[in-house]
């Protein structure tokens, strides 16, 4: 157990380190071929940020272990509302000023319901992940038009102008984004056999895994971005960073899951992990709909995100051990 948990943070480490490199590599290149920084930050670093999610889906369903990449893609969702908005909000209300992120909201919202709606029959085929991967690229062009069309003045042009790397040459960026990716899987790999191990050990489901343990370490990418992004004033960056990579976490991660290996979902997936993600979707989208004229994700809010998260996981632990 104790190499297992050794492996598991050992891991973890080299996500965060190769999602930072990859998003580094993947933003400069982008840069330089003269992208405009809010299409890079609404479709390259959104997508980057979830690369440990995507890496972990595609080496464990590539082992039979689809069940721990599906967790995994929901927990991250429950874990990125509750937590990472929720302590982020507590620590310092979060401005909502940006068109643009409230124009992604109800794509994350239909997001959710369609993998609701595919996860209905309590199987995940092939055919399901390709659906989830057609979506992915249908996001991604909507996305692009949205970061072409949006006004200039929107502060999340100037957040992501801010933090999208500058003098950093084409090489050096293709040299970055290598090393991530090699990062990336590699401690991919660690985690996922790491993680399967203590779950056979504690005689879990990798779903329960996937939900918690994995989850919460994926994420720290997303919680560091947040909280650096509101104490640099860059509150745009810190929702948009939460929105984009819970859409990548569910088309990107659960359909190239479902595409490699189709599975049977466990019966708590639909009755309970999937309905707690939902109510966190719904909750977010009715927390940033402006609705008492303040624009902004108050610590209140906040707490209440956080207190929700740690009432689900008491929930699963007292439910499980």
């Amino acid at each position: 157990m104790l190499v297992n948990v050794v492996e598991v943070i050992g891991g973890l480490a080299l996500l965060v380190w190769g999602a930072d490199r990859f998003v580094h590599g993947a933003a400069a290149g982008a840069r330089n071929m003269g992208v405009a920084p809010l299409l890079i930050g609404l479709t390259v670093v959104a997508f980057g940020t979830s690369s440990p999610e995507i890496l972990v889906s595609v080496v464990a369903a590539s082992r039979g272990d689809a069940a721990l990449a599906i967790g995994n893609a929901i927990g991250s969702n429950i874990v990125n509302i509750g937590l990472v908005l929720g302590c982020t909000a507590m620590f310092r209300p979060i401005m909502l000023r940006s068109a643009t992120l409230r124009r992604e909201m109800p794509a994350l919202l239909a997001v959710s319901l369609l993998t609701v709606a595919l996860f209905l029959d309590n199987y995940l085929s092939r055919v399901d992940g390709l659906v989830m991967l057609a979506g992915l690229v249908i996001v991604m062009i909507w996305l692009a038009r949205l970061g072409l069309v949006s006004a200039a003045s929107d502060p999340l042009v100037e957040d992501f102008e801010a933090e999208i790397p500058t003098n950093v040459s084409m090489k050096m960026a293709v040299v970055w984004l290598l090393i991530g990716l090699v990062t990336l899987l590699g401690g991919a790999e660690l985690l996922v056999e790491g993680a399967i191990e203590i779950a056979e050990a504690l005689g879990v489901s990798q779903v329960l895994i996937g939900v918690t343990l994995v989850a919460l370490g994926t994420s720290l990418p997303e919680l560091a971005v947040s909280l650096v992004s509101v104490m640099k004033n860059e509150h745009g960056l810190a929702v948009g960073n939460i929105i984009g990579s819970n859409i990548f976490n569910l088309l990107a991660v659960i359909g190239i899951a479902a595409t490699i290996q189709p599975s049977t979902l466990p019966s708590s997936v639909l009755s309970l992990h999937v309905f707690v993600m939902v109510a966190f979707t719904l909750v977010l989208f009715a927390m940033t709909y402006d609705y008492d004229g303040k624009n902004e994700l108050s610590r209140v809010e906040g707490f209440a995100l956080f207190a929700a998260f740690i009432a689900y996981m008491s929930y699963v632990f007292i439910q499980n051990v």
